[in-house]
């Protein structure tokens, strides 16, 4: 199950929000709006999946490319052999150095 905390945005600070709506927008167009949701449980599966993937091995711009809590090395593309891992039914493919 995910854990979500309730926030409240003070009155007047339209800036305070861009950071959940930033994922939200992210999730929903990456996410969401490329496939069918069965139900409830469905949802909570692939989000959970996806969130892992964003917060572990996504790349982040502000970070300089890397993720915030990274699960797993920096890939080293300069090598000769790439291995591509597809997730959440292939809508997003993460590349590392094949072994």
């Amino acid at each position: 199950m995910i854990d979500i905390e309730l926030a409240r945005i003070p009155p007047r600070r339209p800036r305070a929000n861009y950071y959940p709506e930033r994922f939200v927008l992210t999730a929903r167009t990456e996410l969401t709006d490329r496939m069918s949701i069965l139900n409830e449980r469905h949802l909570r599966a692939e989000l959970a999946e996806y969130v892992r993937q964003y917060n572990g091995r996504r790349p982040h711009r502000a970070r300089e490319l890397r993720p915030p809590q990274p699960t797993h090395p920096v890939a080293d593309l300069n090598s000769q052999r790439i291995r591509r891992q597809r997730l959440l039914g292939g809508l997003i493919n993460e590349y590392e150095r094949a072994a």
